[in-house]
């Protein structure tokens, strides 16, 4: 795809839609308070932020004009923008508890900073773990998205739940977040182990003489 996209197409325009996608899926979200059919919206943001984000970097590999540090200032900054917009506006839906997207979004700020330091100690830049990167978190919520449009029943579904003396109503997406929070954070704490065991390794203590 990168090498067929049109010269006026540059990694800063990609770039560009990227975050216009993010502000969709954003405002998406937050439209449902009128019509759940604003979920198609949200899930078009998601495509649309999948193109420009996963384009703009290799579009600079295949036209050999890469800028390591502005590109990679400008990606990381971005990406955090992008997470703003598409978690604050999943959180001001009716679907989702804005504490659950906020959540969300600080381990992805956690996991950010975990990939900036592994960039920067080991020269690796690695944004999948588990087998699970942007590309499979989008599709999963497209998903999700596309099954509350096509089953009210889902959209409308709710439970009361009890923890640590709060009661709160859960909906379908209220679920699936929590799901995601608790795989992030799994994904996080086995990530800090093995990153440190392996730092460990090639820096041991040095005994005193």
């Amino acid at each position: 795809m990168a090498q067929r996209q049109p010269k006026w197409v540059t990694s800063d325009f990609l770039t560009c839609i990227g975050v216009i996608g993010a502000f969709l899926v954003g405002l998406g979200f937050y439209l449902t308070n009128y019509s759940i059919n604003w979920l198609w919206l949200s899930s078009f943001g998601l495509v649309v932020n999948w193109y420009g984000d996963s384009l703009d970097g290799t579009l600079a590999r295949v036209r050999n004009c890469q800028r390591p540090i502005y590109g990679y200032y400008l990606d990381h900054t971005i990406d955090c923008i992008n997470e703003g917009f598409m978690f604050i506006g999943a959180g001001l839906s009716p679907f989702v508890h804005l504490d659950l997207t906020l959540i969300v979004f600080v381990l992805y700020l956690f996991m950010t900073v975990n990939v900036s330091i592994n960039a920067h100690l080991r020269g690796e830049f690695r944004l999948t773990y588990a087998k699970l990167g942007p590309t499979e978190f989008r599709l999963l919520f497209i998903i999700v998205n596309t099954l509350l449009i096509c089953f009210p029943s889902l959209a409308s579904y709710s439970r009361e739940v009890h923890f640590c003396g709060y009661t709160s109503i859960f909906t379908t997406l209220d679920f699936v977040v929590s799901g995601t929070i608790v795989l992030l954070l799994l994904i996080y704490i086995f990530s800090i182990i093995f990153d440190a065991r392996y730092y460990a390794k090639i820096d041991p203590l040095k005994k005193d003489k």
